[in-house]
């Protein structure tokens, strides 16, 4: 656990440090369809709506629909030609579906890419920076030093980005996320890759940075179990649309989300090789 006191945005994002959830939503996603290539629907009537302050964890299978949804928020979408053809988001009273990703990030909007995506001929350092692009301020030297404090190892890598460990990179594009000083972080699979170990250390720190800075967080995860330890409310997809939601502690002693996700079968082992997706969703429909 890092036991160096660290230095909060100012002025804080969204009521200061260990700010109380507030039950309005800072962002909301209303009955959404995406279309990839004007042929391919991907997502079908979706909706969520994430708190002010909350960590709400979005769960689901490969291919169920997670990351267009971040794409389909954070406006990155126009780059792998889709688009939201139905429905609308929401983010602090303003729709934003359809926007530009630059100024999305300027609204407080920071994704965390799938695999990273930290840039490799760059620094940790100069990744930092570049984190900060949108801003006109003087403060970013010490938000360089805030991301320092939960990260202390990428200060001490010099070298450039590309040599990292795993986990360090990770890191580094959390970091780099926190530079924007946004009020919503979406994060795409942060454990992707990490030892058991590593992502009980990334996760422990996506809870501080949510109770310190007050950041809110919209989390995709497979692992369903490091997600619903650190998020309070939880939605699960297949298919492209919402199957099951409820509050964090109610899906992990729901006992399909046992079955499918926590991987607490019982006593007897039972096989799904020959279970039909639709048999699943059935159940909790």
């Amino acid at each position: 656990m890092i036991q160096q006191v660290k230095p909060s945005l100012d002025p804080p994002a969204n009521g200061g440090a260990n700010a109380s959830i507030d039950a309005s939503p800072l962002l909301s996603v209303r009955n959404i369809e995406v279309v990839y290539d004007e042929v391919i629907l991907v997502l079908r009537g979706l909706s969520l709506d994430v708190p002010r302050g909350a960590v709400v964890a979005l769960l689901g299978a490969n291919g169920a629909g997670k990351s267009t949804t971040l794409k389909a928020i954070s406006g990155l979408l126009k780059t792998e030609n889709g688009e939201v053809t139905r429905g609308e988001i929401v983010f602090d009273g303003e729709r934003i579906d359809g926007g530009d990703p630059v100024r999305t990030v300027r609204r407080g909007i920071s994704q965390v890419m799938e695999g990273r995506r930290i840039i490799a001929d760059l620094t940790a350092l100069e990744n930092l920076r570049l984190g900060a692009f949108t801003r006109r301020d003087k403060e970013v030297a010490r938000d360089i030093e805030m991301v320092f404090a939960y990260f202390p190892r990428l200060k001490e890598r010099t070298g450039l980005a590309g040599y990292l460990s795993g986990g360090e990179q990770q890191m580094l594009a959390i970091g780099r996320a926190l530079m924007a000083r946004p009020r919503l972080i979406l994060m795409d699979e942060p454990s992707m890759g990490l030892s058991p170990l590593l992502v009980k250390e990334v996760f422990g720190i996506i809870r501080e940075i949510n109770r310190d800075l007050g950041v809110t967080i919209l989390l995709v995860e497979q692992n369903a179990r490091a997600a619903l330890s650190v998020a309070s409310y939880g939605y699960i997809m297949e298919q492209g649309k919402v199957v099951l939601d409820g509050a964090a502690e109610a899906l992990r002693d729901n006992e399909d989300v046992k079955e499918f996700y926590l991987g607490g079968a019982g006593d007897q082992r039972r096989s799904f090789k020959n279970l039909k997706s639709f048999r699943r969703r059935k159940r909790w429909l």
